[in-house]
C-alpha cells in the first residue's frame, strides 16, 4: 500500500507517518510538505510543495497511491474567516479534486476534529468551515473517504506539537488529559492509535463516514 500524508510537521501527521513507516503494509509514503522533515527513511519520498491552492501542477507526483491522509490543519485563534476558510477548505478541496481526478477508487481521510458542525450553521466560525470541508470532501465520490474527528490526542514517540499553545498545555497539564481519559477512556486517543487507526480503515473499510474517539479506538485494534 502506497500512501499520501500531509501535515506531517504537525502532531497528527508526524503520528501517522511514524505509524506508516513501521507498518509491515505500507510499502511507500509521499510526504507534501512547505519544508523537509529532514528525516531519512527507505520508505519515504517528499514533495516540497509551497502553494497548497492548487495540485495539478504536482499531479504527476500524485499518481500511483493507494490512500491520502490529510493532516495538515491550523489553529482559528486570531484568524479572520476568510483566512481559516482558504487554509481549511480550500487547501483540503484543492488537494481533494486533484487525487479524485486522478483516482477516484484511493481512500482519502480529512482529519477534522470534534464539534465541527455538519449542518455548516454554528456560531463558531471553525466548527462551520470544518463542516462544509468534511461534506463537500465526502460528497466528492471517492471509493472510500472519511472524516477524522479525534477529540482529545495524546501525543507519543516523542512527538511535540508545532502549535505552541497546545504544546504548552501537553507540558502542563497532561495530568489532566490523562485524567479525562481515565474518567472517559472512549474520548481520548493517541498518536499512535490514529496512525494504525487510519491504515486498518484504508485495508478493511468503516461502517461510518465519520470517525470519532471510539471509532478510532476500534479501528485501531483490527
Amino acid at each position: 500500500m502506497k500512501v499520501i500524508i500531509t501535515g506531517a510537521t504537525g502532531m497528527v501527521g508526524k503520528g501517522v507517518l511514524l505509524e506508516c513507516l513501521d507498518h509491515e503494509d505500507v510499502s511507500e509514503v509521499l510526504s507534501i510538505g512547505r519544508r523537509s522533515l529532514e528525516m531519512d527513511h527507505p520508505k519515504l519520498k517528499e514533495l516540497i510543495h509551497k502553494d497548497f491552492s492548487e495540485f495539478e501542477s504536482v499531479a504527476d507526483q500524485l499518481q500511483g497511491y493507494d490512500a491520502c491522509y490529510h493532516c495538515m490543519g491550523v489553529s482559528a485563534a486570531g484568524m479572520s474567516e476568510a483566512q481559516y476558510t482558504k487554509m481549511t477548505y480550500d487547501f483540503t478541496m484543492a488537494l481533494a479534486n486533484t487525487l479524485f481526478e486522478l483516482d477516484k477508487d484511493m481512500t482519502f481521510i480529512y482529519v477534522s476534529g470534534e464539534g465541527t458542525d455538519s449542518t455548516e450553521k454554528s456560531r463558531t466560525m471553525w466548527a462551520r468551515v470544518k463542516g462544509k470541508t468534511e461534506n463537500d470532501m465526502l460528497n466528492l465520490g471517492f471509493r472510500q473517504a472519511f472524516a477524522w474527528r479525534p477529540g482529545g490526542i495524546i501525543p507519543l514517540r516523542g512527538i511535540r506539537s508545532s502549535t505552541k499553545l497546545y504544546q504548552f498545555f501537553y507540558d502542563y497539564f497532561m495530568w489532566l488529559l490523562k485524567l479525562i481519559k481515565w474518567i472517559s477512556p472512549n474520548s481520548v486517543v493517541n498518536t499512535t492509535q490514529i496512525g494504525l487507526a487510519m491504515i486498518n480503515a484504508t485495508r478493511n473499510g468503516f461502517h461510518g463516514k465519520v470517525v470519532r474517539p471510539r471509532d478510532i479506538l476500534l479501528l485501531a485494534n483490527k
